[in-house]
């Protein structure tokens, strides 16, 4: 049990240190305002959709996670 307390915990500040990292970028960068994201204004209603944003995300993530996989060994 004690084994899962630690992963929880570890778990827990990767979380806090992408959410820090995301929330500078986006103060500093112009995600979720990228050219392709979809934005829909009517009355009463805004419809925003990151489509651009979302793609360049999962991107740079699979890059790292293939940088990692690659030279991890």
């Amino acid at each position: 049990m004690l084994q899962v307390s630690k992963l929880l915990i570890l778990i827990g500040l990767v979380l806090v240190v992408i959410g820090t990292i995301i929330y500078l970028l986006g103060r500093f960068t112009p995600l979720g305002r990228l050219p392709g994201d979809i934005v829909i204004k009517r009355e009463k209603f805004i419809l925003y959709f990151p489509l651009m944003t979302c793609l360049l995300i999962s991107a740079v993530l699979s890059l790292i996670f293939f940088l990692i996989s690659k030279f991890g060994k």
